[in-house]
């Protein structure tokens, strides 16, 4: 008998994973830190953390064959699942089970920010291809829209469903 092949330790500091600002409506940033690029794992999973701007939003949203954790870091705000708002405030978890309607809105003036986890992954090639590639230290880039493709985008890496009500111009 072989002995088993201990698994992959890796430490990322605040900076050393990629990441991506986003569009609206959400705003702020991605970081994609464990993902199948990233780390060497068993069962495929992705996790980081998002900032979404004061007065912005993530549309509500399904994740069909994904479960999803979401624990707010720091700022209040609500989870809006399957209609109802459910007030968060930094410590607050929330699991979201497969296909289950729900998006995050940040009201207040300061930056909300929560740690992401989807299980079975794939999060972080959909944030890659709505975003803009973050360097550490330079400025927020002025509010941008979503790709004109981000249907197809959604529908090619974790969504189920999402609202596509909000289109904002330019």
């Amino acid at each position: 008998m072989s002995e088993p092949v201990p698994g992959e330790v890796k430490v990322f500091g605040p900076e050393e994973s990629p990441s991506y600002w986003q569009p609206v409506p959400a705003n702020g940033f991605v970081r994609c830190i464990l993902n199948p690029r990233t780390v060497r794992s068993e069962n495929r999973f992705a996790m980081g953390t998002q900032t979404v701007a004061p007065g912005c939003h993530i549309r509500e949203h399904t994740h069909d064959r994904h479960e999803e954790v979401i624990h707010l870091t720091a700022g209040r705000g609500f989870a809006r699942i399957d209609g109802e708002d459910i007030p968060m405030e930094a410590g607050s978890t929330v699991f979201i089970g497969r296909d289950r309607k729900h998006g995050f809105v940040n009201p207040g003036p300061e930056p909300m920010t929560f740690v992401w986890f989807l299980m079975p992954g794939g999060l972080e090639d959909f944030f890659a291809a709505i975003g803009r590639e973050r360097v550490p230290g330079q400025p927020a880039p002025e509010p941008f829209p979503r790709p004109a493709d981000v249907a197809e985008i959604e529908k090619r890496t974790v969504f189920g469903w999402a609202d596509a009500s909000h289109n904002p111009k330019g």
